[in-house]
């Protein structure tokens, strides 16, 4: 969400000079005649105003078409985006909640398994373009890449511990800690609306926290190291981003090949963390992994996390930096009210308001930076 991406509508005015050439001769031709009263206009120049009519209605209903075309797409690629994204929170909270599945790494890395395993099968056949994994490029991409897992890892942590709407508040703190290491990395200054929005998403996460039921201090800590992974991975993204396109043969690199880059270097990674949080001996006892139904959730669980990395591509692609940050911040509304919904989230109506207050701070937050472009 850099830079904006042109929204392609087509207006073309090249039918008005043509029906001016036309229809203006006419015009003067039957003025001049009617003054004389001896002659009419003859068929073929009523032929020609008739074609720079129906040329006219031609260009218009051209021009309709692509604007409805258009309009359609980024309709279509917003509701795949906010379906994806939704989906992914929920079904993962279901995973570790409902069915109790206490291994969030062994899940994180099935899940990458999933995407790499689609990503490369788009390659071979030609649908997408990927960059060859070199030496070269793994050991530009690796740092950035142990923030990402590492970033996953404490989202299905804290998920497990907290409901679905107070981690949609809390990860707030993740723009407030993106913002104050903009400003002391790269010296980025933001106007007051910003820091006026920063603030009220703080007030309402210490308000939730206060509020909140099901409080739960292991939840929350792991919340609070994936809001710092969160905020590092994007402010060492751009930089790490730079420098991998020089080491690349195409000296590009697509979100295809980012997508391709992460889920990989993550399988080693999340293999030895299997073994390090003895998520083993819990897999080898589990009874889920003898349900089918289980499988074919988290084999979409997988699915859904490749999704929101096309979904939001092809929504970036069709309207642009600005809308794509406000439907972001818009969409956890209906997040938070189905994560309440379907698991039976107890609440207050002092939590409720925290809740709210902390969602309707994020959309402020948005809209101030969108005034910034």
């Amino acid at each position: 969400m850099d830079s904006p991406s042109g929204e392609r509508i087509i207006i073309n005015h090249q039918f008005t000079t043509s029906v001016d050439q036309v229809s203006s001769p006419a015009r003067r031709e039957i003025a001049n005649r009617s003054l004389s009263g001896m002659k009419f206009p003859s068929d073929s120049e009523e032929i020609d105003v008739e074609s720079g009519r129906l040329e006219k209605d031609r260009e218009k209903s051209v021009r309709s078409k692509r604007g409805l075309t258009l309009h359609n797409q980024a309709l279509l690629s917003g509701l795949a985006y906010c379906f994806s994204s939704c989906s992914m929170i929920l079904v993962n909270k279901y995973v570790l909640s409902s069915y109790d599945f206490n291994a969030g790494i062994s899940l994180m890395l099935y899940q990458n398994f999933v995407s790499v395993i689609i990503v490369s099968s788009l390659s071979f056949f030609g649908i997408i373009t990927t960059e060859p994994l070199t030496w070269r490029l793994i050991k530009v991409w690796l740092p950035v890449n142990m923030i990402f897992v590492g970033m996953l890892v404490t989202s299905m942590f804290s998920l497990r511990y907290i409901n679905v709407a107070m981690v949609t508040v809390l990860k707030n703190v993740t723009n407030v800690m993106t913002a104050v290491g903009e400003m002391y990395l790269f010296s980025k200054h933001h106007d007051n609306r910003v820091w006026a929005a920063l603030f009220l998403m703080i007030i309402s996460a210490i308000s939730g926290g206060f509020t909140d039921l099901s409080f739960n201090a292991v939840g929350y800590t792991w919340q609070f190291f994936n809001c710092f992974l969160t905020a590092s991975y994007s402010l060492t993204l751009r930089r790490v981003m730079d420098t991998a396109k020089l080491v690349t043969k195409s000296g590009e690199l697509n979100e295809f090949s980012m997508v391709m880059l992460n889920n990989t270097l993550s399988l080693p990674l999340g293999l030895f963390l299997i073994f390090v949080f003895n998520e083993v001996d819990y897999l080898s006892q589990s009874p889920l992994l003898r349900l089918p139904t289980f499988w074919v959730v988290i084999t979409f669980s997988g699915f859904l996390g490749l999704a929101i990395s096309f979904t939001s591509m092809w929504f970036l692609h069709q309207t642009g930096a600005t809308t794509y940050s406000l439907v972001g911040s818009l969409n956890k509304i209906p997040l938070s009210v189905a994560g309440i919904l379907l698991f039976n989230v107890s609440t207050s109506l002092e939590n409720s308001a925290s809740i709210f207050f902390g969602l309707a701070a994020g959309v402020l937050f948005a809209r101030a930076k969108m005034r910034k472009i």
